[in-house]
C-alpha cells in the first residue's frame, strides 16, 4: 500500500510562503534543505504527517505560470465560518464559502484562497469524507 506524504509547489518567496502558510493554516516549518541552487522547505501541522514541500529556486524573481490546469491542495477545519473570518482579516481575501449539494445531500461546505504565488487552496469544513 502507498502512502501520500508529500505534495510540492515552487514559490519564489520562501519567507512569504512559509508566513502566509504558518498565519493561515497553522503548518510550521518540519524540515528546510538548502542546496546551491535551491532549497526545500517541508511544512506540516500537528495533526497529519503529510507536508507540503515548498521548492525556491535560488536567482529566480519571476512568478511561475500556473497554466490553465485547475489543481488545488485543500484543507479540513473544525468551523469554516471561523476560518474564513479570520483569513478576511488578516487580508488573505478568500473567496465566498459555497456549499456542493449532490442529489439533495449536502456533500460540502467550502471556500478557496490564494496563496503568494496563486496555487488555489480549498478550505472544507470537516463533513463526510472530508475530515
Amino acid at each position: 500500500m502507498a502512502k501520500a506524504i508529500h505534495s510540492m509547489i515552487r514559490v519564489v518567496d520562501e519567507n512569504l510562503s512559509v508566513i502566509f502558510y504558518k498565519s493561515a493554516f497553522g503548518l510550521d516549518v518540519a524540515d528546510r534543505l538548502d542546496f546551491d541552487t535551491f532549497t526545500l522547505v517541508y511544512l506540516r501541522s500537528a495533526e497529519a504527517d503529510f507536508e507540503l514541500e515548498l521548492t525556491i529556486n535560488k536567482g529566480r524573481a519571476e512568478p511561475y505560470v500556473l497554466g490553465d490546469g485547475y489543481g488545488h491542495l485543500a484543507l479540513c477545519v473544525d468551523d469554516i465560518e471561523a476560518k474564513h473570518r479570520r483569513l478576511v482579516a488578516e487580508g488573505f481575501n478568500p473567496r465566498k464559502i459555497v456549499e456542493f449539494n449532490h442529489e439533495g445531500v449536502l456533500r460540502a461546505r467550502f471556500f478557496f484562497v490564494a496563496d503568494p504565488d496563486g496555487y488555489q487552496i480549498e478550505v472544507l469544513q470537516r463533513h463526510g469524507r472530508y475530515k
